[in-house]
């Protein structure tokens, strides 16, 4: 986005179209982004050496401070969430670290929802008392809960994640960007700029693990920040001396993924409602999350910010621990892997992957059973997944095998 009062309007794009054309920084005449593989750049002079190593966003001095991929990729989300600027990471993760480290510092509060991915949850836990960093869990579905544990003065960062890993938990974006003092943030991983954009409801900064939906094709790790230039600076000199900065060669498969992500998006969608529908009509099913389905406790408020339900499905098999355990290994044309976004119909059993490292109370805070299996609906045909899961749920309903009597 640009900031300059002279340069002339821009008719209003649809985010399929703008998907297309954005983030084409430094490609010239190529259709394809190009790809610049480069460490590092030559500098003409001295001169040149020190106002590139001094300035905000170089992108043509060393990859740590920035690249010409990297940076087309930047565009392209700054420009699909309506933010002034972007930063990208090598990881989701790297994102959040930045963020929470990059803004706050010993002595500061910050106020988070208990519904996180385990990875944010275990860095508010772990990683800021030992900086002198105070966290105040709350519901993040409870309303008016983030504002009242605000600490005026003290509390720097109020962080939010919607819909959340890995029950689909929905906040009001609404109601976090109404929020004065503290910096406001969202993980929108689950919705991508697509679904939602939490920074026209007046949040400060969104981030996503964009190795997810964004990339859309499991070859690339990044995360990315967007948000207003100023925020965005400040995380820049953050980010420089954190390291962790974005590889050009997964900017470039994320640029090539966000061509087609809205098309994605909305076939994942529409295979991931009638497989709610679905599973909702086993008896061996219990409390399906979907935020497009009238069951889901946050369902009116999801349809009026996102713009349909988006490509994630998790509930909960009987059988607990056993039966999920054989759900997820009976499938065959969905993958048991713990990511989620791109083609492949992925189930994962969050209990012993994606939060493992939680405590039994902090699962169940967090409505994560033992049976809870969470679904990225990929793009093959929803009546071979409806069939797909039919004969798993059969498998896990079933029981184990008894041994064999010779």
């Amino acid at each position: 986005m640009t900031n300059d009062p002279d340069a002339p309007a821009r008719p209003a794009l649809d985010a399929q179209t703008r998907a297309v054309r954005a983030g084409r920084r430094g490609d010239g005449t190529s259709l394809a982004p190009v790809l610049w593989p480069t460490s590092t750049f030559v500098t003409p002079t001295v001169d040149d050496a020190r106002r590139m190593a001094t300035s905000v966003g170089s992108d043509r001095f060393y990859t740590r401070y920035g690249n010409p991929t990297v940076g087309g990729f930047e565009d392209a989300i700054a420009e699909l969430e309506g933010a002034e600027a972007a930063r990208a990471f090598s990881s989701g993760m790297g994102a959040v670290s930045a963020v929470v480290l990059g803004l706050c510092s010993s002595g500061d509060h910050i106020v988070a929802q208990r519904q996180l991915y385990a990875a944010t949850q275990l860095l508010f836990q772990a990683v800021c008392p030992r900086f002198g960093i105070d966290v105040t869990f709350v519901d993040g579905t409870e309303p008016g809960a983030f504002a009242a544990a605000v600490r005026p003065g003290k509390t720097v960062l109020v962080f939010g994640e919607t819909p959340a890993n890995p029950k689909l938990d929905v906040i009001d974006l609404d109601a976090l960007g109404a929020i004065a003092g503290p910096i406001t943030v969202v993980d929108a991983t689950f919705g991508t700029p697509i679904l939602q954009q939490p920074l026209r409801h007046g949040v400060d900064l969104v981030l996503h693990s964009a190795t997810k939906g964004i990339a859309g094709h499991n070859d690339a790790t990044l995360g990315v920040v967007a948000g207003s230039r100023e925020l965005i600076d400040w995380l820049w000199g953050f980010a420089v001396l954190q390291g962790a900065s974005a590889s050009p060669y997964d900017a470039l498969n994320a640029i090539r993924g966000i061509r087609t992500l809205p098309i994605r998006i909305r076939q994942q969608s529409e295979s991931a409602l009638v497989l709610a529908r679905a599973l909702e009509a086993r008896p061996d099913v219990e409390d399906v999350r979907y935020p497009g389905l009238p069951s889901h406790p946050q369902h009116e408020l999801a349809m009026r910010q996102m713009s349909s339900g988006g490509g994630l499905v998790t509930f909960d098999v009987a059988g607990g621990l056993e039966g999920g355990r054989r759900f997820v290994e009976a499938v065959r044309i969905a993958q048991l892997a713990t990511s989620l976004g791109g083609p492949e119909t992925l189930v994962t059993h969050p209990a012993s992957t994606t939060h493992v490292n939680l405590l039994p109370d902090e699962l169940a805070a967090n409505g994560i059973g033992p049976g809870t299996i969470r679904v990225s609906v990929g793009l093959e045909h929803v009546d071979d997944l409806i069939a797909d899961f039919a004969q798993a749920l059969d498998v896990a309903a079933a029981g184990p095998v008894p041994p064999s009597v010779s």
